[in-house]
């Protein structure tokens, strides 16, 4: 009887699958390049990536819709959840496009549309954005760190 060396084998690590699928409603920038960094936390964009028009939901995704604060923003969340479909229900990440409290037509035309939502995250105004060449460069600061916390536990419901 010969006997084998047993070679260890290594640990399996479980492969980081796509979790949210993110569509801006209103333009694509620096703003939208940053949450689906602090959305994807460092996976290199396999937890999260923003989708090019066209491309259909992922089965199991999570669909997050991005607007700013401003009026026309919202109007363009109306006009998306309109079209939206049998789809799942998205997640709104509402982006402060200014260090004020949104105008008062937009609040309240979001509060008409919260009961098709699955829940709005709102990102504070990070007045960084404006002074970065991109979103590895905007989560080096610590107000971007603390809003992507906030964001990651609000949506995942921690």
């Amino acid at each position: 009887m010969t006997s084998q060396p047993v070679i260890p084998t290594p640990r399996v690590i479980a492969p980081v699958a796509l979790r949210y699928a993110l569509m801006p409603v209103d333009g694509n920038g620096i703003q939208v390049a940053t949450v689906a960094a602090m959305l994807d936390d460092g996976a290199g964009g396999a937890r999260a990536r923003v989708l090019p028009p066209g491309e259909t939901l992922p089965y199991g995704v999570v669909p997050v819709l991005l607007t700013d604060t401003t009026v026309h923003g919202v109007m363009q969340l109306e006009k998306t959840l309109r079209r939206w479909g049998a789809l799942p229900r998205p997640w709104l990440v509402w982006l402060a496009d200014a260090p004020a409290r949104p105008v008062q037509d937009a609040r309240f035309l979001l509060r008409a549309l919260e009961g098709r939502l699955a829940g709005v995250a709102r990102v504070p105004y990070l007045p960084v954005l404006r002074a970065v060449k991109g979103p590895d460069e905007a989560l080096a600061y610590r107000d971007v760190q603390r809003a992507a916390a906030k964001l990651r536990r609000t949506i995942e419901g921690k």
